[in-house]
C-alpha cells in the first residue's frame, strides 16, 4: 500500500443510530474504542504476573521504558513488540490461554465504553480488531460480548511455547489493520467501523460508515448490562496494575510475605482468645456483627451448633473462630497439606460420599460446634453459589453466618494456582478486613424437624445470607466454577488419611 492519506475526522459515535442494525455487521477497535483505556500495559502486566510470577512482572517493568521510548519516537508497533516479548517469551501457550480465559475477562468487563456498547450491541454480527495478541482478547470477546470474529496480532509459537516474536504481518496498527480487514472480509466490508485514533483510520475508511469514539472521560458500562455476568474469575491481583501499582507490588511482595508469616504464626500459635487482638496489632481487622450462640454443653448431652457460612476464602472457619474467641472444627472439601498444617483449628476432609459424610458430620456435632461452607468452593463476586442440602438433614441447631472480606492488593483464593499460597496472599494485603455477621438461629419450624425438606432449608439459608450481604443467589456449583476457570470439574484426587493432630492455638 502507498502512504496513508488521512481524511477529515469522522463523525463521533454519539451521532450513530443503533436502530435497525440487526442484519448488519460492525467492526470495532478494542483498546480506546470498545474499552475506554487505550493502554495495553495493565493486561500485559496481569498476564506476566499470573502466568510468570513476580520476576516476570519485574522483567516487564524493566523493559517498559524502552517500549515507551520506541512507541513515542520510532513506531507504535515497535513499542508493542517489546511489551509482547517481555510478557510471553518462553511462556507455555496453555498458560497464556488460561490467563486469558480466567483472569483478563473481569478486568476487561470493568472498562467497557458505554457509548460504544450502545452501538456495538445493536448489530447482528459483531467483530473486533485489536493491536494486542488475539489469544489475550478472544476468550472474553466471544464468551461475554457475543463477538463473532476477533482479528488480532498473532504471536509465534515453538513447541507449545511463545517465542515472544510476532507473526506476519506484524502488530495490527495502521495499514496492517486495513490489510487484515481486507483479508477477513474480502469484497463485502462491514457496514460500520468504530475507532478512536488516527491509526484506526485506514481500516475505518474501508467500512460503509465510520465513527470516532472520543477519548473524554466517561464512566464505564455497568457490568449488569453485559450479555453474560462474570461470576467467576481467578486473578491474584485485586486491582488493574498500572505501571506505578505494578512497581509497588514488586517492591511490596518481599515485605508482605514476611508480614503474612507473622500474621499466620500469630493465628496458629497463640490461644484463640488472644488472636483477635494480635491480628489488630498486625493490621488485620475483624468486624463482628450479631450475637453468636453460647458453646454447646457436652455434659447436658447437647448437640453442637452447626454454623453455616458463605464461602469467601479458606480462612472463613478460622475467622469465625477468631470472632467467637474459641476454636471451632471445620469440614472441608479440599485443602492443601500446607494449609492443613498451618490451620489453628481442627479440619476434617469430606469424602463427597453423601452417606459417609453424613456419619462424619453427625459425629463431629456430638463432639461440639462445627462450621461448614455448603457452597463447596469460594466465589469472589457478590454471588452465592448453590448450597448443598446435606447439612440440613443432620441437625436442627443451625446458625447462618454471613462472611465477607475486603482486600486491596491480593485475592486470597485461586482455582488454577497452588492453593497452599491462598492464606499467604490474603495476609500479604496491607490491611485486610474480615466481617463476620451472625444471623438468628434457625427456628424449629424452618428446619427438617419442623417439616421442611432439606432443599427448602438450604435455599432459605442461602437467601437470608444473600439478603444480608446484598448478594445474588445462583444455582451454580463448584463444578461450574472449575469448568469455567480451569477447564476441569475441580475433582481432587483422594489422599491418604493422616492421624489427627493436636489442635494448635487451643
Amino acid at each position: 500500500m502507498g502512504q496513508i492519506v488521512y481524511y477529515d475526522p469522522f463523525p463521533t459515535i454519539e451521532k450513530c443510530s443503533s436502530n435497525g442494525r440487526e442484519n448488519q455487521t460492525v467492526i470495532a477497535d478494542m483498546d480506546g474504542t470498545l474499552l475506554r483505556d487505550r493502554s495495553l500495559f495493565p493486561y500485559f502486566a496481569l498476564l506476566a504476573f499470573e502466568a510468570g510470577g513476580v520476576l516476570r512482572l519485574l522483567f516487564l517493568l524493566l523493559l517498559s521504558p524502552i517500549a515507551g521510548l520506541l512507541y513515542c519516537f520510532v513506531s507504535e508497533a515497535a513499542g508493542i513488540r517489546v511489551l509482547i516479548f517481555a510478557t510471553v517469551v518462553g511462556m507455555r501457550v496453555t498458560e497464556v490461554e488460561s490467563v486469558a480465559r480466567a483472569v483478563l475477562p473481569k478486568f476487561y468487563a470493568t472498562d467497557i465504553h458505554p457509548e460504544t456498547w450502545r452501538v456495538f450491541s445493536a448489530f447482528g454480527r459483531r467483530c473486533v480488531i485489536t493491536r494486542k495478541p488475539r489469544i489475550m482478547a478472544e476468550p472474553f470477546l466471544k464468551e461475554y460480548l457475543g463477538v463473532d470474529n476477533v482479528i488480532g496480532t498473532e504471536i509465534c509459537m515453538w513447541r507449545d511455547r511463545a517465542t515472544g516474536l510476532v507473526s506476519r504481518p506484524g502488530v495490527l496498527v495502521e495499514d496492517n489493520k486495513a490489510d487484515a480487514l481486507r483479508k477477513a472480509f474480502g469484497e463485502k466490508m462491514p457496514e460500520i467501523g468504530l475507532g478512536s485514533m488516527e491509526t484506526d483510520y485506514p481500516f475505518m475508511k474501508l467500512c460503509q460508515e465510520a465513527y470516532v469514539v472520543s477519548q473524554k472521560n466517561v464512566k464505564p458500562l455497568n457490568r449488569h448490562r453485559l450479555p453474560k455476568p462474570i461470576v467467576f474469575h481467578d486473578s491474584r491481583l485485586v486491582q488493574q496494575p498500572t505501571p506505578l501499582t505494578a512497581l509497588f507490588i514488586v517492591l511490596w511482595i518481599p515485605f508482605g510475605f514476611i508480614l503474612a508469616c507473622l500474621r499466620i504464626a500469630a493465628g496458629s500459635l497463640l490461644p484463640m482468645p488472644w488472636v483477635r487482638n494480635a491480628f489488630w496489632a498486625l493490621g488485620v481487622r475483624v468486624i463482628v456483627k450479631g450475637t453468636p450462640p453460647p458453646p454447646a454443653q457436652q455434659s447436658a448431652n447437647q448437640s453442637g451448633v452447626l454454623f453455616v457460612c458463605s464461602h469467601r476464602t479458606l480462612l472463613d472457619p478460622i475467622f469465625l473462630s477468631v470472632a467467637l474467641g474459641r476454636p471451632i472444627a471445620a469440614v472441608t472439601y479440599s485443602l492443601s497439606c500446607l494449609s492443613e498444617f498451618l490451620s489453628p483449628i481442627k479440619t476434617v476432609r469430606l469424602t463427597r460420599d453423601r452417606s459417609k459424610d453424613a456419619v462424619m458430620i453427625k459425629e463431629l456435632l456430638r463432639e461440639g460446634d462445627l462450621v461448614i461452607c455448603p457452597e463447596g468452593t469460594t466465589c469472589r463476586e457478590p454471588f452465592l453459589l448453590r448450597f448443598s442440602s446435606l447439612f440440613a438433614e443432620l441437625t436442627d441447631q443451625i446458625v447462618p453466618v454471613a462472611m465477607e472480606n475486603h482486600m486491596t492488593m491480593f485475592h486470597g483464593t485461586t482455582a488454577t494456582g497452588w492453593k497452599g499460597m491462598d492464606p499467604f496472599y490474603f495476609f500479604m494485603n496491607p490491611s485486610p478486613i474480615y466481617e463476620v455477621t451472625y444471623l438468628n438461629k434457625l427456628p424449629a419450624k424452618l428446619t427438617c424437624t419442623g417439616g421442611k425438606s432439606s432443599h427448602e432449608v438450604a435455599n432459605y439459608i442461602q437467601r437470608i445470607i444473600a439478603s444480608t450481604l446484598s448478594y445474588e443467589c445462583t444455582t451454580l456449583t463448584r463444578t461450574d466454577k472449575y469448568r469455567a476457570l480451569a477447564g476441569n470439574d475441580g475433582a481432587v484426587a483422594s489422599k491418604p488419611k493422616v492421624a489427627k493432630r493436636k489442635i494448635m492455638g487451643c
